[in-house]
């Protein structure tokens, strides 16, 4: 590629994508953004809000001329995706995406992309909020956040720093590993704590009291169930992407809360005193390493 500024095409446009496109442009990065996606009314929005200069509805139109791709699309969509763009990419096009798995996503691309396929550099920023949408987007998303990247054995390392750089662009910090050291971390990590609030809130309101009992929630419950306000149908998509991982983080967790419901039929005071001792030591770590990277509205839900 030349010195020129890349044109890059966003497929999907929601919080992670249109929050990128926002800083891409905000910092100069790219010469144009461009929106693919199936909704006109939606991508309609993401011009208000900045995100993309202009959208298109079919992929010819959108990835014709593109130097980067960003899939920005829910997991289970991520197939067709790469089917419909895979026959109008350049040959020169580097294409990544931000999804929260990644062994399902390199399924796809190697069933699909192609010749293509040693120019995809599967990535995925950790950052987040519990909201969706374009209009919950803002351009400093990436600040000091991390983003991993997991090229593949076929991936062109020119490629892979071409998706660095732009990562870097925008503030964030850039990581590699393996697409299943990723799979394990993020399952323990943000998957397992998702699952855990959605079903927590699930329950509760299957109980005939639950309106009762909502009125007494204090703070706790609330921070506990923030992200429990996530897209649905993002979620379902992430669990069944990183089903694996994610049931044996499931399974390690119910073996824990199995000794947990031990020690308190068992009035087992020290060993719950010592359970709560460690993990307030371990929360107070993170948070004191959290709060000397983190500034502003961000959060790291893994999304």
């Amino acid at each position: 590629m030349d010195d020129r500024k890349p044109t890059v095409c966003l497929v999907g446009v929601g919080l992670i994508a249109g929050s990128l496109g926002q800083a891409l442009r905000r910092r100069g990065f790219a010469g144009e953004v461009v929106g693919l996606g199936r909704n006109a009314a939606s991508l309609a929005r993401a011009v208000q809000c900045g995100a993309i200069h202009r959208y298109a509805l079919e992929p010819s139109d959108a990835v014709s001329d593109a130097d980067l791709v960003i899939l920005g699309v829910p997991l289970g969509a991520t197939d067709a995706v790469f089917e419909a763009i895979r026959d109008h990419l350049p040959a020169h096009a580097v294409i990544t995406d931000v999804g929260s798995a990644k062994g399902c996503v390199v399924e796809s691309a190697r069933s699909r992309l192609g010749e293509a396929l040693c120019r995809f550099v599967p990535g995925h920023p950790i950052a987040g909020t519990e909201h969706s949408g374009v209009e919950a987007a803002f351009d400093h998303l990436f600040v000091d956040r991390r983003v991993i990247l997991t090229p593949l054995p076929e991936t062109d390392p020119r490629a892979t720093e071409r998706v660095r750089a732009m990562w870097q662009a925008v503030g964030a910090e850039v990581r590699t590993m393996s697409v299943a050291h990723h799979d394990r971390v993020l399952a323990i990590t943000s998957h397992l704590p998702h699952m855990l609030a959605f079903g927590l809130v699930d329950s509760l309101s299957r109980n005939p009291d639950h309106e009762e009992i909502l009125q007494y929630a204090a703070g706790g419950f609330r921070d506990f169930t923030r992200i429990a306000s996530s897209d649905p149908v993002m979620w379902r998509d992430i669990c069944l992407g990183n089903r694996q991982a994610l049931l044996d983080a499931l399974h390690a967790y119910r073996e824990d809360l199995e000794v947990l419901a031990r020690q308190v039929e068992q009035a087992d005071a020290e060993g719950l005193e010592a359970i709560f001792h460690n993990a307030k030591h371990t929360r107070d770590a993170y948070l004191e390493w959290f709060e000397g990277t983190a500034t502003g509205e961000r959060t790291d839900d893994g999304e």
